[in-house]
């Protein structure tokens, strides 16, 4: 599987990585560091307990991560929660969309994950 075909699996922007990191091997490093920066499972375990500081916090960190990689429908979604939580903002959503947003995230991620274990695999 090549890097593109990877990006393709995962609904991904390929175009979006390239002109963030500028270099297929810079792609590849990153994509291949995904899933152990450990920000998924922090927003996932802070939505636990909605707690809004922490949401906020883990979402803009994936937000950012995602977005760097061309990871963009999980971007849009921790988008969402960010600025949902974001100091100052008045809240858009209720509870159970951000539920849903987190359980799109959660599987998404584990996608993500899978493709990527696969992309290693040759």
């Amino acid at each position: 599987m090549t890097l593109q075909e990877l990006y393709q699996n995962i609904d991904g922007s390929y175009e979006q990585a390239v002109n963030v990191l500028r270099m297929d091997k810079l792609i590849d490093k990153h994509i291949r560091k995904f899933s152990e920066t450990g920000v998924t499972e922090a927003l996932i375990e802070a939505g636990k307990d909605m707690d809004p500081t922490r949401l906020f916090e883990t979402s803009h960190a994936l937000k950012g991560v995602c977005a760097n990689l061309g990871l963009v429908k999980i971007a849009g979604l921790a988008s969402d929660i960010s600025e949902q939580y974001r100091p100052g903002n008045t809240p858009k959503l209720s509870d159970d969309e951000v539920r849903a947003r987190l359980d799109e995230i959660e599987r998404l991620y584990l996608k993500t994950k899978q493709c990527i274990k696969q992309y290693e695999e040759g």
